[in-house]
C-alpha cells in the first residue's frame, strides 16, 4: 500500500485549519487516513505547526510521500534534517550523540529567528498604531481649529451687529433729545 503524507482540510469558510494525516494514495483529501501525526495553521504569523516528530520521522523513513506544502513544512520543522542526520549515524560518519548536538544547535537557531519574526511583527503593529494616533490627533487638531475660527468669526459677526444696533439706538436718541 502505497502512503502519503497529506494536509486534510478543516476549519470554516475563509479560514483554513490543516490536519496532517498519512492516508493511502487513493484516499480524498478530507477521506479516510491512517494517523494524525500534526495540525497546520496558516493563519497566524509565521503560520503554526503542531507536530507529532517522532511518528513523521519515523513515516519518512518509511517511505511515505509527502505532498509539496506537506514537504515544506517537515522541512521546516527538521525532519528531513534529522533523517539526513540519522543516514550519516548509519554510514558511520558520527555518532548519535554528535548528530543529536547537531539538530538541537540547528532547532535552537530556527527558535531564535521564529521569535525575531515575532518580535518584529510586534513592533510594526506598534509603529502603525502610534502612526496613526499621530494622524487622528493632525485631523483632529485641524477640527478643533476650523470650529474655533467659525466661533470666532460668529462672534464677530454678533458683536459687529450689537455694536451697530447699539450705535443705530444712540443716534435715534441723540435726534430725539435735540
Amino acid at each position: 500500500m502505497a502512503t502519503k503524507i497529506r494536509l486534510q482540510r478543516g476549519g470554516r469558510k475563509g479560514y483554513a485549519f490543516y490536519s496532517i494525516v498519512i492516508a493511502d494514495v487513493r484516499a480524498p483529501r478530507d477521506g479516510k487516513f491512517t494517523e494524525k501525526i500534526g495540525t497546520y495553521n496558516p493563519n497566524t504569523n509565521p503560520s503554526t505547526v503542531d507536530l507529532k516528530f517522532d511518528r513523521a520521522l519515523y513515516w519518512v523513513e518509511s517511505g511515505a510521500q509527502p505532498t509539496d506544502t506537506v514537504r515544506n513544512i517537515l522541512k521546516r520543522e527538521g525532519v528531513y534534517l534529522m533523517k539526513h542526520l540519522r543516514g550519516g549515524v548509519k554510514k558511520g560518519a558520527f555518532d548519535e550523540a554528535a548528530a543529536q548536538t547537531k539538530f538541537d544547535a540547528w532547532k535552537a537557531n530556527k527558535e531564535k529567528g521564529l521569535e525575531q519574526v515575532r518580535e518584529n511583527e510586534a513592533k510594526s503593529k506598534k509603529e502603525a498604531i502610534a502612526k496613526s494616533l499621530e494622524a487622528e490627533k493632525k485631523v483632529n487638531e485641524a477640527i478643533a481649529k476650523k470650529v474655533a475660527d467659525k466661533k470666532a468669526a460668529a462672534a464677530a459677526a454678533k458683536a459687529e451687529a450689537e455694536a451697530a444696533a447699539n450705535a443705530e439706538a444712540t443716534a435715534e436718541e441723540a435726534p430725539a433729545e435735540a
